[in-house]
């Protein structure tokens, strides 16, 4: 009898732990963090079809996210992109002459050095001004406007308008897999 009792006990005790273990794995991953695997080329050369990255949610559920920031978000298709935010709310974005301007100002983007080095013809970003694809003159509050990094191939605010925030899941800048490309990326 005291056998059978120690061993109901030792299950219960057992069966405790996995049920806290499943469900602190759950909240770290409903709240806090979440693995994506990067589909398409549209943040080339910066993400690889295929990279494994790590979206850390924290923050995301409250604020905004800060310009050049690489944000996971709610796509119209069902699908979650990844993109890197461009426009801030109360921004005026343009592209003029393969040139950032924000709010009128030129804004260096070093993580398409490569890309725009590779180019033989043309401009890597075609001229475009916020109200031309937007019909606003200004970013609204709540919205941000966002682009990937393969300008000539990739599908985002140009195409699809604002994102607004609330649909921004979180930022991701740290690739788990394949292992020889584990760091972080800017």
């Amino acid at each position: 009898m005291e056998q059978v009792k120690k061993e109901k006990n030792e299950l219960w005790e057992w069966s405790k732990a996995l049920l806290i273990a499943f469900g602190l794995a759950a909240i770290i991953r409903f709240f806090l963090f979440t693995p994506i695997v990067v589909d398409g080329e549209s943040m080339m050369p910066t993400l690889k079809n295929g990279d494994r990255m790590v979206v850390n949610k924290i923050g995301y559920m409250v604020g905004e996210p800060d310009r050049f920031d690489i944000v996971v978000f709610h796509a119209p298709e069902q699908k979650n992109y990844i993109k890197r935010v461009i426009g801030l709310p109360g921004d005026t974005v343009e592209y003029k002459n393969d040139q950032l301007l924000v709010n009128g100002e030129a804004v260096k983007e070093p993580y398409l050095a490569q890309y725009k080095s590779e180019i033989a013809e043309g401009t890597l970003t075609d001229d475009f001004t916020l109200e031309e694809i937007t019909q606003k003159k200004v970013i609204p509050e709540g919205y941000i406007f966002v682009m990937g990094d393969n300008r000539r191939y990739s599908k985002d605010s140009r195409h699809i308008g604002l994102v607004a925030i609330d649909e921004v899941i979180g930022n991701t800048n740290i690739v788990f897999w394949p292992l020889n490309e584990i760091g972080f990326v800017k």
